[in-house]
């Protein structure tokens, strides 16, 4: 049974499944709070899936609000949720880890579970997705097909790894390639990232990773009319142009939150940061557009097998800790 809370009212719809009793270590009812949609196509899309994944495979009840920009509104949140016996939350954001710390001991009958954080409670866990591996064969492939030798990044946030990644797996490919990265400041900023993207356009950039999931499709379109090429991100977005969208960096949410519901059903879900990577079936690389070699193609997918299988990227290195 799915439960949807609006901000004034609550409405059940009603999609099976049935609520086990309360047990230790086992998993009673989940939700999942984010910060502004479902309906977006991409981070809070997967968000959702992860959670009807979880009521199949487990055959319970999940709930999830939209919205949950504010500490008051998550707060609310978390109290509706504890009268319907959830014990597993997902707070799809890393704006979620802060305020988790905060109320843990208010609701110690729960396991609160927030993106690239910093969990400090007993019953709080933060994930965080490695994506410099990911950005490393994102920019082995832009930099396979730049003409000019001069590719964009437009990130949310400098910490995020895949920026570096790309940046590293670029120059290995190509030591003539150029990245110039633009920051948005936040994930859903689509006239700021349209801005900079115009910027790059204006410096012959022909290859653009917009690494952030709010405005990637915006970018891609803008790119597809061009006649420039990116690499999706988030979800593989080939399907926004297969002669556009080189390849995508994949982060499958839906899969992770399935993974930590099967960890805290078997009581082995750790407290604290835990990190993600294609090793743990969670991150991989999107479809190949048909204008890519190959003979490209297949040295990629060997050197993401070897990456899977050693750690190691195809410059022998391991990602940066």
């Amino acid at each position: 049974m799915i439960m949807k809370f609006f901000h004034l009212s609550m409405i059940l719809l009603l999609l099976g499944g049935c609520t086990a009793g309360s047990r230790s270590g086992e998993m009673d009812n989940a939700g999942l709070l984010v910060p502004e949609t479902i309906d977006d196509g991409v981070w809070g899309t997967k968000g959702y899936q992860g959670l009807l994944g979880i009521q199949k495979e487990f055959d319970v009840k999940v709930y999830y609000k939209e919205g949950m920009n504010g500490d008051t509104s998550v707060r609310h949140a978390l109290d509706e949720f504890e009268k319907e016996d959830v014990n597993l939350v997902f707070g799809h954001g890393n704006e979620y880890s802060s305020i988790f710390n905060e109320v843990a001991s208010e609701h110690e009958n729960m396991h609160l579970v927030s993106f690239n954080g910093d969990a400090t409670e007993k019953n709080t866990t933060s994930l965080t997705f490695n994506g410099y591996a990911m950005g490393f064969f994102g920019g082995m492939t832009a930099a396979s097909q730049t003409k000019t030798d001069r590719l964009g990044v437009i990130a949310a946030f400098s910490w995020q790894p895949e920026v570096q990644g790309f940046i590293d797996g670029a120059r290995y490919q190509n030591g003539k390639a150029e990245v110039l990265v633009e920051y948005t400041g936040h994930w859903d900023h689509s006239e700021v990232a349209l801005d900079r993207l115009d910027g790059l356009l204006d410096q012959d950039v022909d290859v653009v990773y917009p690494a952030g999931d709010g405005y990637n499709v915006a970018v891609i379109e803008k790119l597809k009319e061009s006649g420039r090429y990116a690499i999706g991100y988030v979800s593989d977005q080939s399907d926004l142009g297969e002669t556009t969208v080189l390849t995508s960096t994949v982060q499958h949410a839906d899969k992770l939150y399935e993974l930590i519901a099967g960890k805290y059903t078997a009581g082995e879900l750790e407290s604290g940061n835990l990190e993600f990577d294609f090793q743990d079936g969670v991150i991989s690389m999107g479809e190949f557009s048909p204008v890519i070699p190959a003979g490209f193609k297949t040295e990629m997918n060997q050197h993401i097998k070897a990456y899977v299988d050693t750690g190691k990227l195809p410059n022998g290195k391991e990602p940066p800790l």
